[in-house]
């Protein structure tokens, strides 16, 4: 036994994270399988939720760092970010731990619930077909103009000075013109540098509307709380707010959650509300699950992943919500 834990539950619990880490990867809620896996093993609502976000604190931290080339250039917004992130951290592990008890334990299964909802509706996915879309309409657009432009040279140097080789002269722009069209399929890069849309800057922070503030403190208070789903919360904030395109909001808004979730979890380990063994291990399994996640999610359909998580969580919903209720 180790602190109250046999092998075989630590070795469990690092396979949940495992799970986890898994999860988080692919449809971004780890919390889904991490948090009841604490409950499992007879952790209490308040000391699973603080246990799970010290151990899933990593992979945020992962996350960040894999991210250094979509943050480039935004130094202001990302110290802002991290700032609002600690301190809605802050406040919401305040939040779990002054609070009575219960209420966590009534506003959990609605929590889940609620996260779940969010891996339904996507919006992740949606982002991603969109950008994917604009970025593929951007390069047509440049093909097309290059094309064109070759087109036009070569129907030029083709056009005679004498009336009788007018019939070759459009014979050898008809010619160039059929050459240009099919380049538009077999083209080579543009020789110039082209700005994709996907590598298009942030839009500056005075511009931001006022409500894309107050969603970024609500889910920087939500990820000290809770955090299921809140990458996913603050993705969509930021996207309909269109500060920028979806590789960089995607590399904003997990800065947001570290932020929350790094401070939480100072204020949990002060506390004293950490149960570390469960931490620990369950630290070390994201960390894996989320390293074996990408080559594994490639050959698994998106939709059926989703699909799981989302059965996932309304069993679990019912099933915390019959026990407290």
């Amino acid at each position: 036994m180790i602190a109250g834990f046999s092998i075989v539950s630590l070795l469990l619990i690092l396979l949940a994270g495992i799970g986890a880490g898994f999860v988080g990867y692919a449809v971004g809620a780890s919390s889904l399988v991490s948090y009841p896996a604490l409950l499992a093993f007879g952790i209490p609502p308040v000391l699973a939720n603080a246990s799970n976000t010290v151990g899933v604190v990593g992979t945020g931290i992962g996350g960040v760092m894999g991210a250094r080339r979509e943050l480039k250039g935004q130094s202001l917004r990302v110290i802002t970010y991290v700032t609002i992130g600690a301190i809605g951290g802050i406040a919401g592990a305040y939040l779990l731990l002054e609070l009575d008890p219960s209420v966590f334990e009534f506003a959990a299964p609605a929590l889940i619930l609620f996260s779940s909802l969010i891996i339904a509706v996507n919006p992740r996915g949606r982002m991603q077909a969109k950008q994917a879309a604009a970025d593929a309409a951007e390069q047509l657009r440049d093909m097309s103009a290059e094309s064109g432009a070759k087109a036009g040279e070569a129907a030029g140097t083709g056009v005679p000075g004498k009336s009788g080789k007018s019939g070759a002269a459009v014979a050898s722009a008809d010619k160039a013109n059929t050459i240009a069209a099919k380049s538009v399929a077999t083209a080579p890069a543009h020789p110039h540098p082209v700005v994709q849309p996907s590598d298009q800057p942030v839009q500056p922070m005075n511009q931001d509307s006022w409500w894309v503030w107050l969603g970024v403190v609500a889910v920087a208070i939500y990820s000290g709380y809770f955090g299921a789903g809140a990458g996913t919360c603050a993705l969509a904030v930021l996207d309909a707010a269109k500060i920028g395109p979806f590789h960089k909001i995607n590399a904003l808004k997990t800065l947001i959650g570290t932020g929350a979730n790094i401070s939480a979890s100072v204020v949990f380990i002060i506390k004293g509300a950490v149960d570390w063994p469960a931490a620990i291990m369950l630290c070390l399994g994201c960390f894996i699950g989320g390293y074996i996640a990408p080559p594994i999610t490639r050959r698994i359909p998106a939709n059926i992943m989703r699909a799981a998580a989302v059965i996932a969580g309304i069993v679990l919903t019912v099933d915390l919500a019959l026990k407290t209720y």
